[in-house]
């Protein structure tokens, strides 16, 4: 089954990217369009309703662009948004959540940290997720302030080092053994995380998983490109600076106040 129109994927900002990264990889011939909303990052400290709303308005502009099948690549729009997303829209979407279920169930400390949005961690799909592991300490941390660096270009700045020491040194006394990256930004602070965190403690992100989720949509239900040719846009509603530094300078960005 072929189908030759774009995968879309929409972020509150560059942190998506992240996930384009993983779809890339393993879809490398399939056209994707990505939507950076870094005007309104970071949702994590938005309601609910404005959640949904700015995820409407994301899969609309995707859609005129004729995408068949929308990844929310974001935990807090997915955690938030995507049951009203998939009620109003017929395209398939494919969503982001914190990858509790191998660490909860790979732990041998039987505890284990999550570092994430407080739209995320507020989220009722976020609670129904974690009441499956009873078995397993979760410590919850909200990482305010780590999306407005990230989306500013500050990575590796002191300010960075200094607000990840204080949200994952109580973890690393807690005895955990794995930690959750809760927000589709924060696998971009692997380098920073990996100095601060002892050896034994994995990170665990949902990038892989969500692109082997959306090949096999794709194999069910959607069909694959059948050109060979590679192509990535990206739009941004904000300075592109940071998100040409990201992708390396290599990929079409358009600025639009979508």
């Amino acid at each position: 089954m072929n189908n030759n129109q774009p995968i879309g994927i929409f972020d509150s900002g560059i942190g998506g990217t992240s996930i384009w990264a993983a779809i890339h990889q393993l879809l490398p011939y399939e056209k994707t369009i990505y939507l950076a909303d870094s005007k309104n990052a970071p949702y994590g400290q938005k309601s609910k309703s404005e959640i949904i709303e700015l995820s409407k308005k994301n899969t609309d502009f995707l859609l005129k662009m004729n995408c068949k099948l929308v990844v929310v690549a974001c935990n807090t729009a997915t955690t938030n948004a995507i049951q009203e997303l998939r009620e109003k829209y017929k395209v398939p979407f494919i969503g982001i959540e914190p990858a509790i279920k191998p660490a909860a169930t790979n732990s041998k400390t039987q505890t284990i940290g999550i570092l994430a949005t407080k739209g995320t961690l507020n989220s009722e799909l976020f609670h129904k997720t974690t009441e499956k592991f009873q078995d397993t300490k979760i410590i919850e941390q909200v990482g305010h302030g780590l999306v407005q660096l990230i989306e500013n270009g500050n990575i590796n700045s002191p300010e960075m080092t200094q607000l990840l020491q204080s949200y994952l040194n109580p973890m690393i006394e807690a005895n955990i053994d794995y930690l959750v990256l809760g927000c589709s930004h924060y696998p971009y602070l692997i380098p920073q995380i990996k100095k601060i965190l002892p050896e034994n403690i994995h990170i665990i992100d949902s990038g892989e998983a969500v692109a082997k989720q959306i090949q096999k949509v794709l194999k069910e239900k959607v069909g694959f490109t059948s050109s060979k040719k590679r192509e990535s846009i990206f739009y941004t509603n904000s300075d592109p600076k940071v998100l040409s530094e990201i992708l390396g300078n290599k990929y079409q960005i358009i600025q639009n106040d979508f």
